[in-house]
């Protein structure tokens, strides 16, 4: 089973940017993706990736976050956070195969991203 080993999260100040990796033990051509979960709230889809392909966002971060993947080895993801917000306060996660906007596949530990105002 693949493994997964997100980094990148840290305190920043509102408007700053911020940018998450996700490692994979393994390449893949599934779909990659990326999700976060604020404190007492549902696990919400954020991005997703297609190997050598188009990627698509939910309406909440699309021009704000871009998401892009390298799979000259191992697979790696990563996410691109733009002009931050509190509200984007949350542990972000990535997860190795995405259908629609749901993670199917394995999950990492998480990135733990705080957004000061």
């Amino acid at each position: 089973q693949v493994q997964l080993a997100e980094s990148g999260g840290e305190l920043v100040q509102a408007g700053k940017s911020l940018r998450l990796n996700c490692v994979l033990s393994k390449p893949t051509t599934h779909i990659m993706g990326w999700f976060r979960q604020a404190p007492g709230q549902e696990r919400e889809f954020l991005a997703a990736i297609v190997a050598h392909g188009p990627a698509y966002y939910a309406d909440s971060v699309k021009g704000r976050f871009t998401i892009s993947r390298d799979d000259a080895e191992n697979t790696t993801v990563y996410l691109q956070m733009d002009n931050l917000e509190p509200e984007d306060t949350a542990v972000y996660y990535c997860n190795s195969d995405v259908r629609g906007k749901t993670g199917r596949g394995s999950w990492g530990q998480g990135t733990q991203v705080t957004v000061s105002s």
